[in-house]
């Protein structure tokens, strides 16, 4: 049994010590120590008359058997024994139910005893959803919210809550694949199984609260265990393709989208620039037409100039050819200042 369970604890009189010494005043009974024999029996009747309740105890007094009130810690006095009776809860403590193995207390300054042995696995093996056989261990930790409910709404309230407890927990591990139970699944679980518990403990009107429910060690039987560790290597490398994969993806997609987008810009970019230019060239002609109406003759012969000084400046010469003559006759010497100085000098 766990050292977190209690019994509940009757605050009786050592009255053990006192019925012995009586017994052995009756043997050597005489009429003169009558007195005695009533000193020790008041006596006894006065110790039964009070009792202490401790910080995290609450009393449930019981007068034949009836309970009459509770009982805050500290020390109070009651009926002597035989008429009123007092039981003591641990109201305020957290207690706790193991299911598939046992921890023991161990003395100061050593690690608490684990064991987990074939005895307990009646209580931890379960078959999952799809089938698969899973060794599931888990601990509910509780407090008595109403200690007179526990102590006398339900007769055994220790093994109905571990009856429920387990009851509830095949069912919502029933209800999952193998799979879910053993990796991801199990804070979910954990919260469904705690909530079923606790609505059917209010239903029994236990008194009890839960405190959490959490599970332990959950693993497939030593039998499979080395083809479940296969299996598990095989989801694993799968997961870490899946995750190279859509590393790569998050990589290439965005640095496409921006080789598009900056294409797309380039593009509108350029055509921008051209109908820009075009407007210009239209513009300019616009009102370059606008002038030639004007003055005809001017225009033109400013538009030959512009055109002549435009690619005069690259030609070497003009020559002028007579249909008459049969040899060339240059008509300008178009070479640059510079370079007829140059030819001077070396003359």
């Amino acid at each position: 049994m766990p050292d977190d369970y209690f019994q509940p604890r009757r605050e009786q009189p050592n009255l053990e010590e006192v019925l012995q010494q009586v017994g052995r005043k009756w043997r050597d009974f005489k009429p003169g120590s009558l007195w005695v024999l009533l000193v020790l029996v008041t006596l006894a009747l006065l110790w039964s008359c009070w009792f202490t309740v401790q910080p995290e105890e609450t009393g449930i007094v019981q007068r034949f058997g009836k309970v009459v009130r509770t009982a805050t810690p500290g020390l109070h006095f009651k009926w002597p024994y035989g008429i009123e009776a007092v039981v003591l809860v641990p109201t305020a403590r957290v207690l706790k139910e193991e299911f598939g193995f046992r921890t023991t207390a161990a003395p100061a300054g050593q690690r608490t005893q684990y064991t987990a042995n074939q005895a307990h696995k009646g209580e931890s093996l379960m078959l999952s959803g799809d089938l698969n056989v899973i060794d599931v261990q888990w601990i509910i930790q509780y407090r008595i919210e109403d200690p007179i409910r526990f102590l006398f709404q339900v007769r055994d309230t220790r093994k109905t809550i571990r009856d429920i407890t387990e009851a509830v927990m095949r069912r919502v591990v029933g209800n999952r694949i193998g799979s879910d139970v053993l990796t991801v699944g199990r804070v979910a679980l954990s919260k469904e199984a705690k909530e079923e518990i606790q609505k059917i403990l209010d239903t029994y009107e236990t008194g009890v609260r839960l405190v959490t429910v959490e599970l332990q060690d959950v693993t497939p039987p030593d039998t499979v265990k080395p083809a479940f560790n296969e299996v598990n290597e095989a989801r694993q490398d799968r997961e870490r393709t899946i995750n190279q994969a859509q590393e790569q993806a998050n990589r290439e997609i965005p640095k496409a989208r921006g080789v598009a987008l900056q294409s797309i810009r380039n593009a509108e970019g350029y055509a921008l620039e051209r109908v820009n230019r075009a407007n210009g060239e239209t513009n300019r002609f616009q009102a370059i037409l606008a002038q030639y109406h004007g003055a005809p003759e001017v225009t033109r012969k400013r538009l030959y100039l512009e055109a002549m000084s435009g690619f005069l400046p690259e030609v070497k010469g003009i020559y002028i050819v007579d249909s008459a003559q049969k040899a060339l006759v240059p008509w300008l010497q178009m070479e640059s200042g510079a370079k007829v100085a140059a030819e001077g000098r070396q003359q």
